[in-house]
C-alpha cells in the first residue's frame, strides 16, 4: 500500500519585529531569513522547506504589515505579504506576547477581509517570546483577551528564540497539511538562489552594525560574482539615500563596513562552504526606496 504523502503552504505573517523569521530559521532547523532586533528585516516573501517522511511543510515569510506606506518600498512589502493571505493552506498571525498594538488590529482586520475565518480557514495566532513575558501570570489573561479578538483555529504561546512550545505548533500544522505530493525535493531548504542568499546575510551584518543610527534605506545588490582558477570573488554594492547614511555604514576609517564584511564574509564561507573574497562599497541613491522601477532592479518583487 503506496503511503499517503502530505504538502501544504504555511503562511506566516504579524507585524514588524514579532519574530516571524527566528519562529521560520527554527521550524526549518537551519538559518535560512535574516535576522535583528529592526523592525521590517524582511522585506521579500521567502520559502523555507521542511520534509520529514511523508510530510512536507512549505514556509512562506512575509515582510511585517505596518500602517505607513510612505515609500514604494513600504508599499511593496505590505503586497507581499498581504498576497499570501488567501492562498495558503495554514496561516500563522504571530503577535509578540503580552504586547498587542495597533498594527496587529491591521493584521487582522486584513485576515478577516481577504482570507476569512470559516470552513477551517481560521489562522493559528502564534504568541512568540512568551519567555520574557513578566509576570508569568500576565499571559493567561492576555490569551483570553486575544480568543475574544477572533475565533482563532489555536492560540499557542510559544519562543522561537528558546524553542519552547515548538513542537505544538509544528504538530498543529501536521494535522492542517492537505493530501498533495511534495512539490520540492527532501534536501531542498528554501527557493531563493546563493547569490539572494549573500545579499541579505551582508544585509544582515551592516545592519546589526549600524543600530538605531540608521533607518531602514539601505539594501544590498550583487555586482559581480567571479570564479576563477577555484576562487569565488563577490562584489556587493551597500545602497543609502544620503551622503550621511555613507558615513553612518563605512564608520571611523572604514572600521565599522570592515567589521561587518568580516562577519558576513565568515558566514557566506559557511554557507557555500568553500573560502571566498568579499568586496563590499557604499553608494549613495537618492531616492532609491521610493523608485518602483529601481526596486526590480535590485530584486525586490511586486
Amino acid at each position: 500500500m503506496t503511503a499517503v504523502t502530505r504538502c501544504g503552504y504555511v503562511g506566516l505573517v504579524g507585524r514588524p519585529n514579532v519574530g516571524k523569521s527566528t519562529l521560520l530559521n527554527h521550524l526549518v532547523g537551519q538559518k535560512i531569513s535574516i535576522t535583528s532586533d529592526r523592525p521590517q528585516t524582511t522585506r521579500h516573501n521567502l520559502l523555507g522547506i521542511q520534509t520529514e517522511g511523508n510530510d512536507q511543510i512549505i514556509y512562506v515569510d512575509t515582510p511585517g504589515q505596518h500602517g505607513t506606506e510612505r515609500r514604494a518600498l513600504n508599499r511593496l512589502m505590505n503586497r507581499q505579504a498581504r498576497s499570501v493571505l488567501a492562498d495558503v493552506d495554514v496561516l500563522l498571525m504571530v503577535v509578540e506576547a503580552g504586547r498587542w498594538k495597533e498594527d496587529d488590529d491591521l493584521v487582522l482586520q486584513r485576515l478577516l477581509s481577504e482570507r476569512g475565518f470559516e470552513d477551517g480557514r481560521a489562522p493559528l495566532l502564534v504568541l512568540n517570546k512568551a519567555d520574557l513575558v513578566t509576570p508569568k501570570e500576565r499571559l493567561l489573561p492576555f490569551i483570553s483577551a486575544c480568543g475574544r479578538r477572533a475565533p482563532f483555529a489555536e492560540i499557542i504561546p510559544l519562543s522561537a528564540t528558546k524553542g519552547h512550545n515548538v513542537d505544538r505548533l509544528e504538530a498543529c500544522i501536521r494535522e492542517r497539511l492537505p493530501a498533495a505530493p511534495h512539490l520540492f525535493p527532501a534536501d531542498q531548504v528554501t527557493d531563493r538562489t546563493e547569490r539572494f542568499m549573500v545579499a541579505e546575510i551582508v544585509r544582515e551584518k551592516v545592519m546589526r552594525r549600524v543600530g538605531d543610527e540608521l533607518p531602514h534605506q539601505i539594501s544590498v545588490g550583487i555586482e559581480r560574482w567571479t570564479d576563477e582558477q577555484g576562487r569565488l570573488t563577490i562584489h556587493c554594492q551597500i545602497l543609502v539615500e544620503r551622503d550621511g547614511q555613507k558615513a553612518i555604514v563605512v564608520g571611523h576609517k572604514g572600521e565599522r563596513l570592515k567589521q561587518a564584511g568580516i562577519e558576513a564574509r565568515h558566514e557566506i564561507e559557511r554557507l557555500l562552504d568553500r573560502h571566498i573574497r568579499l568586496e563590499l562599497w557604499v553608494k549613495v541613491k537618492g531616492g532609491w526606496s521610493d523608485d518602483e522601477r529601481m526596486l526590480r532592479r535590485l530584486g525586490y518583487e511586486d
